[in-house]
């Protein structure tokens, strides 16, 4: 096929919202057709105060033995208690309790990778090409699948 007569636009943000939908659109379709997305289950902890308000949450999926904490966030005032670490670990074991063997991540050297490292996670990418000195790290961890004797 040739590329004759075909026009391309480059632009600084999204771009028209019709031809960002549409590529959305495009690209959903593709993927629903190669894998079995429908498979893919949402998954959230959330902690709150004596009030009920929010204070912390954890949220995610899964997708067969996968696991991807996309968020997690602890309001400013209760950082440095250990509520990030409880609600990575509720997390989990819910995500375990759906057979997850493999949970990953993306944080920047801003957020927590340490508390991520301190739960057992691995770097096995640090993108060090940010502004300022930051780094991504997609980092991973892997649980053993429960024993049959521990499950009979």
């Amino acid at each position: 096929m040739s590329a004759a007569g075909l026009r391309f636009s480059v632009h600084d943000d999204a771009g028209p919202a019709a031809a960002s939908a549409l590529v959305d659109q495009g690209l959903d379709g593709f993927n629903h057709g190669a894998a079995p997305l429908h498979e893919v289950q949402g998954l959230s902890c959330f902690v709150r105060d004596r009030n009920g308000d929010v204070i912390g949450g954890a949220i995610g999926r899964t997708w067969g033995r996968c696991c991807e904490l996309q968020q997690l966030w602890v309001h400013e005032a209760w950082r440095r208690r250990g509520i990030g670490a409880a609600l990575v670990r509720q997390f989990e074991d819910r995500a375990t309790g759906r057979g997850c063997i493999h949970f990953y991540l993306e944080t920047f050297s801003f957020q927590a990778p340490a508390l991520y490292r301190a739960l057992g996670y691995q770097d096995v990418l640090a993108s060090d090409v940010y502004p300022h000195g930051i780094v991504r790290y997609t980092m991973h961890k892997l649980v053993p699948p429960p024993s049959a004797s521990a499950t009979r």
